[in-house]
């Protein structure tokens, strides 16, 4: 127990390095880490659903087609990957009603690409952009962790018992409220007069943290497996650590999207929506 808690520590600080480090450079160094986040994500997703054992086809189309979306995240190709990704995802569907496929095929494609695609087009090449993906590692990171404390401490009516029991009512709530005060922290600290739209947001990505967490869950559950894989020494799978910013991330794509149309088309950041530059 105590190599494995030696272990557990020594592969998370590593790993809080790189991400910190490529999140402070961004530009082509955070798009790598986001294209190699989204193949890791379609690895084990394709292994814990079954599909690279028991559909190989659509295994290989699924990979061609992340490949090819990690290759337009790399280049900063937004425009293009989200094309690829709407049309693997098509092609997935075409696929799963032509022979049988298991629908978890094209929801592997979303939910593997847009990830690479959501965590690249947040963090940007700018300043602006490196202080919006701050913020969302702020948000979520204070749900994970108060929520644990709190459910711990306070207890109560379970959230989800079906799918993941150990979560309570207390926990989500206390994740939320810490999740809206790092946020609008981070956003008094950045951009003051962004703090009253950074607090209703912060919210909304906890909200989508905790159930990006619950989706996880759900899905080892149904297959009956205990981690995502075993990529991190000590901490699992990928799909493990970051299960809830996947989902967070998500919302703050759809968000910047949002207020794109708002604001009659022109296409806006998330960054630059959340601070008002």
């Amino acid at each position: 127990m105590q190599q494995e808690l030696k272990l557990r520590i020594v592969s998370g600080v590593i790993l809080a390095v790189v991400v910190l480090v490529a999140t402070w450079y961004g530009g082509v160094a955070f798009s790598l880490l986001s294209a190699l986040i989204g193949l890791l994500i379609y690895y084990e997703w394709s292994t814990i659903t079954r599909l690279a054992k028991d559909q190989p086809v659509a295994n290989a189309i699924g990979w061609l087609g992340q490949v090819g979306i990690a290759v337009a995240v790399v280049a900063g190709a937004l425009g293009y990957s989200l094309l690829l990704l709407s049309l693997f995802f098509l092609i997935a569907v075409g696929f799963v009603l032509v022979s049988g496929a298991s629908r978890w095929f094209p929801s592997g494609i979303v939910y593997a690409g847009l990830t690479g695609i959501a965590l690249s087009s947040i963090r940007g090449a700018d300043s602006v952009g490196l202080f919006a993906m701050l913020f969302v590692f702020a948000v979520v990171w204070a749900t994970d962790i108060l929520a644990y404390f709190v459910g711990r401490a306070i207890g109560g009516p379970k959230l989800a018992p079906k799918i993941s029991p150990g979560k309570t009512w207390s926990g989500a709530i206390g994740g939320a409220v810490s999740a809206v005060i790092a946020g609008s922290l981070v956003a008094y600290i950045v951009f003051p007069q962004s703090i009253l739209l950074a607090a209703p947001i912060a919210l909304i990505l906890s909200v989508c943290s905790q159930a990006g967490d619950l989706f996880e869950s759900f899905i080892k559950r149904r297959f009956g497996v205990k981690d995502s894989s075993r990529l991190i020494p000590g901490h699992g799978g990928v799909m493990d650590r970051v299960d809830g910013l996947i989902f967070a991330c998500f919302a703050a794509f759809l968000l910047a999207g949002l207020f794109s149309l708002i604001k009659g088309g022109e296409m806006t950041s998330f960054g630059a929506a959340l601070f008002g530059v």
